[in-house]
């Protein structure tokens, strides 16, 4: 049976889904998929379809999960911050049939065939359809996300999983949830939901703590004295957060964070950056004892688990492998390198290529190498197996736990007139982890002001450079590649990572 189904039968009473002064029953969300499930199939929606939802964090967001997930159907979250150019090529990519969105994003999404809009329009269209369970429903999970990645071309690209069946992958991913999740595996755990769900990490655990009926406290967006509060109102059990939630966290005064009572929590997720020092410190004297869980992972796959026993032995390293995950860190010659040697890493899970870029061979071949994936990032194991992260090959930013492709940025530079030649790396920036930093040739006089501007116009804001450096010459390869370490040496003089 559907677990959203499941759970109604169970606790109908219960709350499923809080955000501020709404919540929904278990049978109330129950009922609400059954009448998203027949809007969307009266819009030609099937097994195999794709819908586009570019919400910000929200009930409905998991209401469409359900609804989509009972026709069998996939969803594509869209961040909602994108712009125009954006959006289309992600609806037109994955083929979505229908596009869920924002009102105030009207101009992002005009001009597609089938829009609905949060809000009046969103709630006549699905008090308009039967809430009764559907007679022939050909789904039974939650909608499978379609989320996208990318790397130097600056165009995401979705990941499609293997669907060969394999033994030694499945017990790797079970071992590293039974790690992780361990204490908040069963139903009627709490969820807080503090990053944004079209970011992998934050959409993919929300719905697992769905499907495995934990209540869900939503975040509409992340404000750091709130998220405490909400953890303490009701009694959160666990989340996912990204270093920069423990950064805004520890800017709360002392006294007013020391009044407020999180001892319910049992696991706080994190991953997407690497985390400071200095950071995880507090942030590991905060939460109870042994709550704080680390791991390395991508959009791609996972790679190691750090409980906070491991992290205070062996401080900055993101952990080791769970059972049945390799580890490599090789030279550019494809050796692999001895302990505390700076390599590329490799990841090797179940023994066999799990994913690929769809429409992209050429990046889905520059990502495996033989059984083992590589995102680009650079590091070292060292003599205990623990892997520490120094550097990033590709040159992808991070910056608040958002993946931003310099490509994509650099692209929009060089449509303006005055630049000559662009370049846009990350630097180092206390709070985000990173910042966009870019680099320019003009060949006409323009302002640091305007560039940041224009890009503003066309991207979305926190894809945008926060800074502009004129240079004279650009430093090139003699085959006329950018050194981009070269550039990015000096802003990340005097730290022990780059990354």
């Amino acid at each position: 049976m559907d677990p959203v189904a499941t759970h109604a039968e169970q606790r109908p009473d219960e709350p499923a889904v809080i955000q501020g002064d709404r919540q929904l029953t278990w049978r109330q969300l129950d009922e609400r998929a059954n009448r998203i499930a027949r809007a969307l199939r009266r819009r030609g929606v099937g097994p195999g379809d794709r819908v586009a939802v570019s919400l910000k964090n929200s009930i409905e967001f998991f209401e469409l999960l359900a609804g989509a997930g009972r026709l069998g159907a996939t969803v594509v979250p869209v961040s909602y911050r994108f712009k125009r150019d954006e959006v289309e090529y992600m609806v037109e990519d994955s083929v979505a049939k229908v596009v869920i969105a924002e009102p105030e994003n009207a101009e992002a999404v005009a001009g597609f065939d089938d829009v609905v809009f949060r809000g009046d329009a969103y709630e006549a269209w699905v008090a308009g359809e039967d809430g009764a369970p559907l007679d022939d429903q050909p789904g039974e999970t939650l909608a499978a996300l379609r989320f996208y990645t990318s790397g130097t071309t600056g165009r995401p690209k979705a990941i499609v999983r293997s669907s060969t069946p394999n033994e030694a992958l499945d017990r790797a991913h079970v071992a590293a949830l039974a790690g992780r999740l361990g204490p908040v595996l069963g139903p009627g755990e709490v969820h807080l939901v503090a990053g944004v769900t079209y970011h992998a990490a934050p959409g993919a655990y929300a719905s697992m703590a769905l499907s495995s009926g934990h209540t869900l406290v939503v975040m509409d967006h992340f404000d750091p004295l709130e998220g405490l509060r909400l953890i303490e109102r009701h009694r959160v059990t666990w989340s996912q957060m990204a270093p920069i939630h423990f950064v805004r966290i520890l800017s709360v005064p002392d006294d007013v964070r020391a009044s407020v009572d999180v001892s319910s929590v049992k696991r706080i997720l994190h991953a997407g950056a690497p985390c400071p020092p200095d950071v995880k410190w507090k942030i590991l004297e905060l939460f109870p004892e042994g709550s704080v869980y680390e791991y390395y992972a991508a959009t791609e796959g996972y790679a190691t688990e750090c409980p906070s026993e491991d992290w205070i032995k062996k401080p900055g390293t993101v952990g080791r492998p769970p059972d049945g995950v390799e580890l490599f860190v090789l030279d550019d010659d494809g050796n692999q390198v001895g302990p505390s040697e700076v390599g590329q890493v490799f990841v090797r899970i179940g023994g066999q290529r799990s994913f690929e870029y769809e429409g992209a061979p050429e990046k889905t071949a520059e990502t495996w190498r033989g059984d083992m994936f590589s995102v680009g990032d650079m590091g070292f194991i060292d003599e205990d197996g623990y892997l520490f992260l120094t550097d990033r090959k590709t040159h992808m930013i991070i910056s608040g736990g958002a993946n931003i492709y310099p490509a994509e940025v650099e692209n929009v530079l060089f449509g303006h007139p005055a630049v000559a030649d662009a370049c846009v790396i990350g630097v180092p920036d206390d709070e985000f982890g990173e910042q966009v930093k870019a680099l320019v040739e003009v060949r006409s006089p323009v302002s640091e002001a305007e560039l940041i501007e224009f890009c503003r116009d066309r991207l979305s804001h926190y894809k945008c450079p926060k800074s502009v450096d004129f240079l004279t010459t650009m430093p090139r390869d003699p085959n006329g590649k950018i050194r981009k370490r070269e550039l990015r040496d000096p802003y990340w003089a005097g730290r022990t990572a780059k990354i």
